[in-house]
């Protein structure tokens, strides 16, 4: 015939049949003879025929497919948490539609138009750095589609969530940087209308402040979060007259910039500068020195975004839940460590 795809109206018209009946026959009606069940089975495998699962699944009033957006894919984070996601709803028999906004705000709203056009069963979503304005996100509430947030998520929005203690992980590498030593520790931030940016750097100003250590604003660069932003910030920082003597990257991309910027100037790691980063991406352990991070446990983050839209499906009258996961700190050669030997 000519067609990659073979449809039920295919066989119905080979068959001199109507399209119902074939419909009945594969799938085993008991008001459809043997013998046109036969027929219609052997014809069907003849000709390959697959089912339609989508549009079947629709007609019963739900696609069992969940949509996911990221801000990008291409993040060790991202994929970890997609594995976790999909491990929990494979199981639960739904499938994912991933969709990237690519960090832009417009697109982000578009992929969640679309999603809701594609009639997915529920949402998860972290939300793109330029993401301010909600509309789209409280469209897909109106429509009763279970929405769950993790990793980057809006403040004050009702909704399910997976959050890391951001608060905790920044607290705890300044807490490691000063009592390894360092005094004049600079952070670069992330974009503050963000949770976790904001949640880390107020654990950095935290620690600080706890230990009588003074926030110094030339010590601060807003914005920075990519490697390319890092080289630029260490390059400000640098230049300062009384220059940092550790650097604390809101990202591990950043943390990377300035690595590479410090070693680019001559300045030895860590016995000149320490450098702290945060999420462990891969890299961390391969670069020269390897980077100190905070392990945000992306899998298992993925796992209980997931659990939590089944728990939405399961009981639509439930009240929306929080899931925290606690970080963990990650101690390798970026920091001079004064209290361990060959460490």
């Amino acid at each position: 015939m000519g067609k990659q795809h073979i449809t039920i109206h295919d066989l119905a018209k080979i068959l001199n049949l109507n399209a119902s009946t074939v419909s009945r026959a594969l799938n085993d009606h008991p008001k459809i003879s043997a013998e046109t069940k036969k027929m219609v089975q052997k014809l069907a495998s003849e000709m390959n025929y697959q089912p339609n699962a989508l549009a079947s699944s629709l007609r019963k009033g739900s696609a069992h497919t969940v949509g996911l957006v990221l801000p990008r894919v291409n993040r060790n984070f991202f994929a970890s948490a997609i594995e976790g996601i999909e491990a929990i709803l494979n199981k639960a028999g739904y499938h994912l539609i991933i969709t990237q906004s690519n960090e832009n705000a417009e697109k982000e709203k578009e992929c969640i138009s679309s999603l809701i056009s594609s009639r997915v069963d529920g949402i998860i979503i972290s939300i793109s750095w330029e993401t301010k304005d909600l509309s789209h996100l409280i469209a897909a509430q109106n429509k009763k589609i279970p929405l769950i947030f993790f990793d980057r998520i809006p403040r004050d929005f009702e909704a399910s969530k997976v959050m890391l203690n951001d608060y905790q992980g920044a607290y705890q590498a300044t807490e490691y940087l000063i009592n390894n030593g360092n005094r004049k520790i600079a952070f670069l931030a992330g974009p503050q209308h963000l949770q976790i940016y904001s949640e880390r750097f107020r654990g950095y100003k935290t620690a600080l402040e706890d230990y009588k250590f003074p926030v110094d604003p030339a010590y601060i660069i807003e914005n920075c979060l990519t490697q390319e932003k890092g080289v630029e910030g260490a390059a400000q920082l640098l230049s300062l007259e009384k220059r940092p003597d550790a650097i604390f990257g809101s990202s591990d991309y950043s943390a990377l910039g300035a690595l590479v910027y410090c070693k680019e100037n001559g300045l030895r790691i860590p016995e000149d500068i320490s450098i702290f980063g945060f999420a462990n991406e891969p890299f961390t352990k391969l670069i020269d020195p390897p980077l100190s991070s905070i392990e945000q446990f992306p899998y298992k983050m993925g796992e209980a975004a997931a659990q939590l839209f089944l728990n939405a499906v399961k009981d639509k009258s439930a009240k929306h839940q929080t899931i925290e996961m606690i970080p963990e700190i990650r101690v390798r050669q970026s920091v001079l460590n004064r209290k361990i030997s060959n460490f």
